[in-house]
Formats: structure tokens, sequence, C-alpha cells
């Protein structure tokens, strides 16, 4: 018998469809504790072979900061330029990243050459220690939509470039950007779709083999 009774599913059902990829922040600054609150999910994320991997980056230098966002604007020049017409019209027309605004900015890499956890599982598979981080940043986003927070994860970066500005070890690689920040608004619809860039698919197709 479950010890978690129907409304708590059905509330955590409106926690995941209230998760939101944000990408405008009110500069409002966000409480230490309810941050660390959320950072602590990380500890309790499954990984392979309890390696742990994960390694957060906490971005607050003005030249740290300056130097990721020269690094997005960079990659979404080059974005742009792969689309034409009104795809390009309607891309250049998004919001990708909030990270002029976001009070609280993290870079989460996968240090692939941990020893902990003796590479139980990831023998054949090393990109589940990966898969073990973007399991943590899952856990980490949900709590803070809990707390009212919104996360935007920015993927439109050079991530070796990152690495080499954050002077991180050799070995971590770059999973995520998250920019984290109370939203300006709140929607349970997806912003991309809200845009006319692509909709979410009503029911999943599941195949038999």
């Amino acid at each position: 018998m479950s010890r978690f009774t129907p409304d708590f599913r059905s509330d955590l059902t409106d926690l995941m469809r209230w998760r939101r990829d944000v990408r405008r922040f009110r500069s409002d600054p966000v409480d230490e504790a309810v941050l660390r609150a959320c950072l602590d999910t990380f500890l309790l994320a499954p990984s392979v072979g309890l390696s742990e991997p994960w390694r957060v980056i906490r971005v607050t230098s003005p030249a740290a900061r300056r130097a990721a966002l020269d690094n997005y604007t960079d990659a979404n020049a080059a974005a742009l330029s792969g689309y034409d017409g009104d795809r390009a019209q309607l891309y250049s027309g998004l919001k990708l990243s909030g990270m002029t605004d976001a009070p609280v900015q993290l870079a989460i890499f996968c240090d692939e050459t941990t020893d902990k956890g003796a590479g139980l599982g990831a023998g054949t598979m090393p990109e589940m220690r990966r898969y073990s981080v973007v399991g943590a940043i899952t856990q980490f986003w949900l709590m803070a939509r809990s707390h009212g927070l919104g996360v935007g994860w920015v993927s439109i970066l050079d991530p070796d470039r990152l690495s080499r500005d954050l002077d991180v070890p050799q070995g971590w690689e770059l999973v995520g950007y998250l920019c984290v920040g109370w939203p300006e608004t709140e929607d349970d619809t997806p912003e991309l779709e809200r845009a006319g860039w692509e909709d979410r698919s009503a029911s999943l197709t599941i195949e038999e083999r």
C-alpha cells in the first residue's frame, strides 16, 4: 500500500504541470535558505553506482556572468543563422535566456573522472553519469517550483568555452546552465507553445516489441 495519498499524487501532478522553463524574471533576490533547501535535493537524487557526479558552480562575479552572457549571445547568433524564412523570424523574437535578469545562476557539471562509485553501472554506458546529473537537476527544479521559484535551462552555449571561462577541472562536462529567480508571470503552458514554435504532444505513444 502506498504511503502517499491520492491528494498528494494530484498535487505532484500539478507541480509537474506548473514546472515551466522560465526566461523572464523579477529582480527580487532569492532567500538563501530557500535556495539551499532546493540545492539540497541534489543529495536525494539517484546516481549510477552512487557516484554523485554532479558539480555545482554558483556564477556570481560580474566577469563570470559577462563571459557566460557573451557565450550565449554568440551561440544564439550562430543558431539563428541555421534558420531562414518564417522560422528565422519566429526564432529571432523568442526570449531564450534569462541571464540578464535572473538573480541566481548555476552552472551544473558532470565529473566524468570521479572515483566515487568505482565505475559501477558506467562501464557500458558512461553517459549514465550525465543522466544522473539530469535527474538531480529535475529534482532541484521541482523543489524550486514548489517554493514559487522559476528555473530556466540555457542550452544555447558553447560548453567548452564556458568550462574554460569558469576554469573548471579537466574532466568536468557541462550539463546545464540554470537561471533561477522569481518569475514575472506564471503559466501552465510552455512559452514556446504560446509563441507558436511547437505544440506539446497530447498523448504518449508506447510501442511494443
